[in-house]
């Protein structure tokens, strides 16, 4: 029985319109985070046989394969409820807060996050993420999915690899990443902080 399933995305593929268009949607949802999924089910499977037959020939290379999907599962699950159609505009409450405190304010917490999505060395992602060593939010890159702290709790990601942009903005990285904010549900990435800084 498969340990991980694709959620459904909470809103139609063309909700994101014109951000993100309606077939990359529904390509980057049905087709790649579906793909992540099925990898990370099959390690799993690979590992319980190597398990049962106490065979660990091709641990790493399994183990890899595993980090590498179940990063790209749970990243993907954060970024379609980091978007919302009625997203966009600035945080109130508790998330501008801690903004101003930890990085100057939304226009320079804004800008160090625009920065580091575009930044990214080929595909990866852009991160706002809850440090639980420094007890902090701090903004990180993750270049492919995997190689991130497991310290840290996404709170906003932003998917940079090609196929999350490349039918609708083409090569233009920095144009898709600045039109992001426009769908950016505060909400969720506010209930994130909170939950995170309450664990």
């Amino acid at each position: 029985m498969a340990t991980y399933e694709l959620p459904e995305l909470p809103y139609d593929y063309d909700a994101l319109e014109p951000t993100i268009d309606a077939r990359i949607m529904e390509l980057h949802h049905d087709i790649h985070h579906q793909g992540y999924v099925d990898g990370a089910n099959a390690a799993l499977d690979k590992l319980e046989t190597m398990r049962d037959n106490d065979d660990w020939g091709d641990v790493k290379g399994v183990e890899r394969n595993l980090a590498f999907n179940l990063s790209g599962h749970i990243n993907h699950s954060v970024f379609w409820e980091n978007m919302s159609p009625d997203g966009g505009g600035e945080p109130g409450g508790e998330l501008a807060d801690a903004m101003d405190e930890h990085f100057g304010g939304f226009d320079q917490f804004k800008s160090h996050f625009s920065a580091a999505a575009k930044g990214v060395e080929g595909s990866g992602w852009g991160m706002l993420v809850y440090d639980y060593v420094a007890d902090k939010p701090i903004v990180t890159m993750a270049e492919n999915h995997q190689n991130q702290s497991p310290m840290a709790e996404p709170l906003l990601v932003l998917d940079v690899w090609e196929h999350a942009y490349y039918l609708q903005y083409e090569n233009n990285r920095g144009e898709y990443v600045d039109n992001f904010w426009d769908v950016v549900n505060w909400d969720d990435v506010a209930e994130r902080l909170d939950e995170a800084q309450s664990a």
